[in-house]
């Protein structure tokens, strides 16, 4: 079997890509597509970081996409809070069609490893997509083996980012980190 595996980011790779190959699945090519990432300076980190570790590993990987952040924007506007469904289907659509197109015989992502991310949709669109384009998607549940791969990706001194990728998800790792600010009647009155 050949496979297109859609990589989000090299750390989310790291246990994807060891388990895939302890199954002898076939041969696996990676895929960066994510118009999703902002800023411009992490997008170029996270892509970066990916293509020195797909060397190292002798993983072939298509570096596919710009920086996306006006395709992404117009594609979620109005509707900010139901952004993920967008963006899974943007990247899943996206993978599976190169697939075809390369006649490879299945496509997976390495979303399906975050506890951080809605596992269920992807699966769900990922199964969607199969459907409507014939190609396979290879479902696994790389949850279990998350911190594993974190902890593999630090000892290998990756880029390790500190939320979803969008600009949305960064906005709420800092709402949740900030307590809000109180204010004494004193102040109010300057």
């Amino acid at each position: 079997m050949k496979v297109l595996v859609h990589i989000c980011c090299a750390p989310c790779s790291v246990a994807c890509i060891k388990e895939l190959r302890s199954e002898n699945v076939g041969e696996l090519c990676g895929l960066w597509y994510n118009p999703n990432i902002h800023p411009f300076t992490e997008y170029k980190a996270r892509r970066l970081t990916l293509v020195d570790y797909a060397k190292s590993i002798q993983l072939p990987l298509l570096t596919e996409g710009e920086y996306g952040l006006r395709y992404f924007i117009s594609n979620i506007y109005p509707d900010y809070d139901n952004r993920c469904d967008f963006c899974y289907s943007s990247r899943l659509e996206y993978t599976a069609k190169r697939a075809k197109e390369l006649n490879l015989d299945a496509f997976t992502t390495t979303l399906l490893i975050s506890p951080y991310q809605k596992h269920e949709l992807i699966k769900q669109t990922g199964e969607r997509i199969a459907r409507e384009t014939g190609i396979e998607f290879l479902y696994r549940d790389f949850r279990p083996l998350f911190r594993q791969g974190q902890d593999e990706a630090r000892e290998l001194s990756l880029y390790m980012q500190k939320y979803c990728g969008c600009v949305f998800s960064e906005e709420e790792r800092y709402r949740k980190k900030k307590k809000p600010i109180e204010t004494k009647p004193e102040d109010e009155k300057k």
